[in-house]
C-alpha cells in the first residue's frame, strides 16, 4: 500500500492527515508539536508511506530535521506557490494537510528547497547582522534628521558610525534635550556596531568560501561579507537552470498581471529570498559609489526614469552578473556587462 501524508505545521500545533493511492482518507489527528506525539502517530504507517509533506511555515526545521532523521522522506511545500480552488466554502486545517498529501500524490507539489542542517545555524546568524545593520541604518538617519534641523549641518554617515571619535556631542553642546538625544542615538548605533563586527568576525572564521562562489567579490559592491551572504543564501547554484530563475528568487525582477494590455494585478513581490534581495540592493548602492561602470550605467537609467527605478535595474543587472559569475566559475567582466 502507498501512502501520502502531509502535515499543517502551526506555532504550537500541527495537524496529520494521510491517504492512500485512491485518495482515500487513511488517518487524520491534530496533534501537539511534541516530537514523541508526531513520531508515534506516524509510526505504524512509517513502512508504507512514499513521502510526507510539510508546510514551509517560519518554524519548519524542527520538524524537518526530526523526521529526516527517522528515515522519512520529507518534502517541503512551497506555499507561495499553492493554488487552492477558489470556490471552496470552507477551509481549515484538515482540508490543509490532506490537500498537502494530495498533490503529493499526484506528483505536481511544488517544492522549497531544504537547506543543509549543517549550514543553517551560520546563515541565520548572518541574517542576525543584517537585522542590526537595518537597526542601526534607522538609528543613523534619525540622528542625522535631528542634527540637519536643528544645526544645519549634513553630518557624513561614516562619521557618525565611527566608534573611536564623537562627532556628534560637539554639535549638540548647550542643548540639554537634543544632547540627551544625540548621546542616545550614538550609545546605540556603536553597540550595534561592536555587534556587528562581532558577527563578521565570528562568520569570517567559520566560513569557508565553496569553489563555486570564488569569484563572487569579483563582482562590483560585493565583498567579503556580502559574498559568504549570498553564498549561504543561494545554496547550490545548481538549483536554479537559468539566470531568469535566480534573479526571479532575489526578487530582482518585475511583478505584474497583465491581460490584453491592461494591469490586472501586483502579482507576488514576496515571492523569493528577502536576503538575496537586499543583498544585491546594498551591491548595487555600493557599486555605484565605487565603481565608475556601475556608476555609468546607473546615471543612464536615472536620466530617464527615478531614481528607485534606476537602483533597482543595477541590483538586477548584479542579480544576473553573480548568476554567471557563481555557475561558471569565472571572474566578473564590468565592461561586458555595462556596455
Amino acid at each position: 500500500m502507498e501512502l501520502y501524508a502531509g502535515i499543517d505545521l502551526h506555532s504550537t500545533s500541527s495537524y496529520l492527515g494521510i491517504i492512500d493511492r485512491e485518495d482515500r482518507r487513511i488517518f487524520k489527528k491534530k496533534l501537539p508539536n511534541e516530537p514523541e506525539v508526531i513520531l508515534r502517530a506516524l509510526e505504524r504507517y512509517k513502512k508504507d508511506l512514499t513521502g510526507v509533506v510539510v508546510e514551509s511555515t517560519f518554524n519548519w526545521y524542527w520538524l524537518v530535521d526530526l523526521l529526516m532523521g527517522e528515515g522519512y522522506r520529507v518534502h517541503l511545500a512551497n506555499p507561495s506557490a499553492i493554488k487552492k480552488y477558489e470556490g471552496l466554502k470552507h477551509v481549515d486545517d484538515k482540508h490543509d494537510a490532506f490537500w498537502l498529501a494530495h498533490l503529493l500524490r499526484l506528483g505536481i507539489l511544488p517544492e522549497g528547497y531544504i537547506y543543509p542542517k549543517e549550514e543553517r545555524p551560520v546563515r541565520d546568524l548572518l541574517r542576525k547582522r543584517g537585522h542590526l545593520v537595518k537597526l542601526r541604518t534607522s538609528l543613523i538617519l534619525s540622528l542625522q534628521g535631528i542634527i540637519s534641523r536643528n544645526c544645519a549641518v549634513k553630518l557624513n554617515v561614516n562619521k557618525i558610525k565611527q566608534v573611536r571619535e564623537d562627532h556628534v556631542s560637539p554639535l549638540l553642546t548647550g542643548q540639554e534635550d537634543l544632547e540627551l538625544s544625540g548621546r542616545v542615538s550614538k550609545e546605540a548605533i556603536d553597540f550595534l556596531t561592536r555587534k556587528i563586527r562581532e558577527i563578521e568576525g565570528i562568520v569570517e572564521r567559520k566560513v569557508k568560501v565553496k569553489a563555486p562562489f570564488n569569484h563572487l567579490k569579483t563582482v562590483s559592491g560585493i565583498g567579503k561579507i556580502l559574498s559568504i551572504t549570498i553564498m549561504l543564501e543561494t545554496g547550490s547554484i545548481d538549483r536554479f537552470p537559468t539566470v531568469g530563475d535566480y534573479a526571479s528568487y532575489c526578487r530582482k525582477v518585475p511583478c505584474g498581471w497583465t491581460s490584453n494590455g491592461k494591469k490586472k494585478g501586483n502579482g507576488n513581490k514576496k515571492n523569493g529570498n528577502k536576503y538575496l534581495a537586499w543583498a544585491f540592493s546594498e551591491a548595487a548602492e555600493l557599486a555605484r559609489r565605487y565603481d565608475p561602470y556601475a556608476r555609468a550605467y546607473y546615471n543612464r537609467k536615472a536620466a530617464k526614469t527615478q531614481f528607485m527605478v534606476a537602483h533597482a535595474a543595477l541590483a538586477h543587472k548584479l542579480a544576473r552578473a553573480a548568476y554567471y559569475v557563481m555557475k561558471n566559475c569565472v571572474a566578473f567582466d564590468p565592461q561586458k556587462l555595462f556596455a
